[in-house]
């Protein structure tokens, strides 16, 4: 068993500052080209979001990304449990109406990470309980990437958030250069830049500008 997905889950997720998310539609230059080169700058923990393809196809796929992770960064499935098992990833992602976290934690095992998309303060607190690992906190800020994703709720939010549960709080919705010190200072312990790296054609460049910075926010 590897290390990153040994307890406590809790601290390695605290550590993972910069968070890919992948989007076939918005990238310039693949998925996999996407992954491998966040990963090359850093980025320690990718979570495989695709809704177009087939489950064959995304299995395909997703075992090249775990196999691109490796032992460098967490691979996570974003809402398709069974394309988790089927490759082992080290757990996944779902939201509000997806399976319950209980349901999930049956399949995966104790072992897997299993992260929630919340909205609010009541959703991050019964999250918490129902034991996940991690919440996706937003939208922050308007975005388009997610059609359904709902207002902004400003990264004030985030510190109320942060107050009211224990576990980590990953920073999602119309994050990008300009507006990310904020989030971070307001207490994420990571956040999600969809357009702002994979629209570039350069992702390990901006990978990396985004890592700086978390990094350079939580040393001072």
């Amino acid at each position: 068993m590897s290390q990153k997905n040994l307890d406590p889950k809790n601290d390695l997720l605290k550590e993972i500052e910069f968070y890919l998310v992948t989007d076939s539609g918005l990238s310039n230059k693949g998925t996999l080209s996407d992954v491998k080169e966040a990963v090359e700058a850093g980025c320690k923990i990718v979570q495989y979001r695709e809704k177009d393809k087939s489950t064959k196809e995304m299995i395909c796929e997703a075992s090249e990304i775990k196999r691109i992770c490796g032992d460098r960064a967490i691979f996570l499935v974003n809402d398709r449990i069974d394309v988790a098992l089927a490759v082992d990833a080290d757990g996944v992602h779902i939201g509000q109406d997806d399976m319950p976290i209980e349901t999930a934690r049956k399949l995966l095992g104790t072992d897997k990470i299993i992260g929630l998309s919340v909205y609010n303060i009541d959703e991050a607190i019964e999250a918490e309980k129902s034991g996940a690992d991690y919440i996706g906190l937003g939208p922050i800020f308007d975005t388009a990437t997610k059609k359904d994703a709902g207002d902004g709720i400003g990264p004030g939010k985030i510190r109320e958030v942060k107050k009211a549960i224990k576990i980590p709080v990953v920073a999602i919705g119309g994050i990008n250069k300009e507006n990310c010190e904020s989030v971070i200072q307001n207490g994420a312990d990571s956040l999600v830049a969809i357009s702002a790296v994979v629209c570039s054609d350069d992702v390990k460049r901006e990978t990396k500008i985004f890592i700086d910075i978390i990094r350079g926010i939580k040393k001072e």
